[in-house]
């Protein structure tokens, strides 16, 4: 009698699962980084490529200018660096007069958010102050500031203290419009809630309104921030006594005719705005960016 051994049947199912080799998961991260450099390229990208489009333009300026005997007019962008902030000198220079006009246009900008805070929540408190000295308000931000310079260098002197003043005058506006949009553009149903709770003009203030304000209160930070540094470049033009900031420092390249040393202190200037700016957008979004979606 024979005996039939039973051989085990494996089906082709089986045969082509054993041979497909197992898949892999999604690697979230990589996807996540290969997003993240999507998303940095997309953003940095054009403003890069505007950027070698105007060297380019600038280079070919210079390169026609130098080749008429003008060259002083516009120099290379790369000498403002080798002439001017490569130069220890000339760097040294810049720095200390760039340190000075941040001083003013920092002691400008902390008045004038004090007195333009305090004067909105003046006349968002009383109704008659707004109808009584808003107007003079706009009457400020439209008078030509170049106008009121020689009357400020008369009246205060010729150094900080003038200085700090022209600022003043030219970023208060911006933080008194800003605040007093703020202030009275609350919901008012939340209003109503409050005085069912018979809360006085203070608890409203400190609890509601003011609160409610801050996303408008740091927009007009940062416009009055850039105006302060102006306003200060615009007090060393006129105001040459005491320590000279990087406006006197501009304005002594410009009869030198030095140009790489004034491109690179022009340069200087506008970064010094763009810090400024920028230092008061990343404070907005720490102080109200947990729970105000802006695009501003």
């Amino acid at each position: 009698m024979s005996t039939t051994s039973a051989e085990p049947v494996v089906s082709d199912t089986a045969e082509s699962a054993a041979s497909t080799p197992p898949i892999e998961p999604p690697r979230p991260r990589a996807a996540k980084a290969r997003r993240g450099f999507g998303a940095r390229a997309a953003l940095l990208g054009p403003p890069l490529g505007v950027l070698v489009v105007l060297l380019g333009i600038w280079y070919a300026i210079s390169i026609t200018l130098s080749a008429s005997g003008k060259g002083f007019l516009m120099p290379m962008p790369h000498e403002m660096f080798t002439s001017g902030f490569f130069d220890p000198q000339v760097s040294s220079d810049i720095w200390v007069a760039l340190f000075r006009t941040t001083g003013v246009a920092l002691a400008g900008l902390g008045i004038a958010m004090i007195i333009g805070i305090g004067w909105a929540i003046a006349m968002s408190l009383a109704r008659w102050v707004e109808r009584s000295t808003y107007a003079y308000a706009v009457v400020l931000q439209c008078i030509p500031i170049l106008a009121l310079v020689p009357l400020v260098g008369f009246w205060f002197g010729y150094e900080f203290l003038a200085r700090v003043i022209v600022c003043v005058l030219i970023s208060l506006f911006p933080m008194v419009s800003n605040t007093l949009f703020g202030l009275q553009s609350v919901d008012k149903s939340q209003r109503e809630l409050f005085r069912l709770q018979k809360a006085d003009k203070w608890t409203v203030l400190t609890k509601l309104t003011l609160p409610a304000a801050l996303p408008s209160i740091f927009v007009g930070m940062r416009t009055s921030a850039g105006l302060s540094v102006i306003g200060a470049i615009v007090g060393d033009y006129f105001f040459r006594r005491g320590e000279p900031g990087i406006g006197s420092l501009i304005a002594n390249y410009q009869s030198r005719l030095q140009s790489a040393e004034l491109f690179a202190a022009i340069l200087a200037a506008c970064l010094l705005g763009v810090a400024i700016f920028a230092f008061f957008g990343w404070l907005s979004k720490v102080a109200v960016g947990r729970w105000y979606d802006s695009t501003l």
